[in-house]
């Protein structure tokens, strides 16, 4: 079986200014975990937080996300951040299509599609999330949806290798209301993934990438999500704003 080394993710989405996030990763850092080592560990502060975020992990294997991206290098986008000027920060991964972004702010699979050509082009790690709502999942569409999403969030972008790809799935009915899916649930989508990546571009790029669950991870469910073959890591909310709870996931995981 082909080896990839897992990655758990936090997105922290609209929480921790600058402050609470230095302190956060300095107790990580000082946790005498040896980060990196069987895993590999990310997290996403807000755009305040960024720059303050990458000096505070310096030194150590954690890596630092945005959680958003603009198409354009610059323009008037009110509100929005460019590849440029995250590099200038000095992140290594951006998240993009998160379903919160979806339903709050207007994303579409076009323009996922057109920030994950815009993130490889400045040499940022895409984080690219999809996942089926409830009812879509009840309604029996959960494959057609992810394929769409997978199909048209890539569309005609051509990723130099698998390092420059992560995809993150998570069924929206999971996110942030406790609700897991089950380790069979999670494995039955994510095989699919791959089948579908493997058709998108071939079976060795398919076996490279890292395709994440997150939807309600916790320490105590993260083993069993993790023994699954094609679950390489987690994309972790909630339980990635307290540190024993964030290191309690690595340590299941690793």
């Amino acid at each position: 079986m082909f080896q990839r080394k897992i990655v758990i993710a936090g997105n922290w989405k609209m929480h921790k200014n600058a402050a609470e996030t230095v302190a956060f990763l300095e107790e990580l850092k000082k946790s005498g975990r040896d980060l990196g080592a069987s895993c590999e560990v990310m997290v996403a502060p807000t755009f305040t937080s960024l720059e303050a975020g990458v000096k505070a992990a310096k030194g150590s294997n954690i890596c630092v996300s945005a959680q958003n991206v603009h198409w354009e290098d610059k323009g008037a986008f009110t509100g929005e951040i460019s590849g440029p000027m995250l590099n200038e920060v000095g992140v290594t991964h951006v998240i993009i299509g998160h379903s919160e972004r979806r339903q709050y702010f207007g994303e579409t699979d076009l323009t996922v599609n057109k920030r994950i050509k815009a993130a490889i082009r400045h040499n940022l790690i895409p984080v690219f999330c999809l996942g089926e709502t409830l009812e879509e999942r009840e309604a029996g569409s959960t494959f057609q949806v992810v394929k769409r999403q997978l199909v048209e969030g890539l569309g005609d972008c051509a990723p130099e290798s698998a390092e420059k790809l992560i995809v993150a799935y998570e069924p929206v009915w999971a996110i942030g209301t406790g609700k897991t899916a089950s380790p069979e649930q999670a494995q039955e989508v994510h095989a699919f993934l791959r089948l579908e990546l493997a058709e998108y571009r071939g079976v060795d790029f398919a076996n490279k990438v890292r395709i994440l669950y997150g939807g309600s991870v916790k320490p105590d469910n993260t083993r069993e999500l993790m023994s699954c073959p094609d679950i390489d890591g987690g994309l972790v909310g909630g339980a990635s704003l307290k540190v024993d709870d964030f290191l309690g996931i690595i340590e299941q995981a690793s």
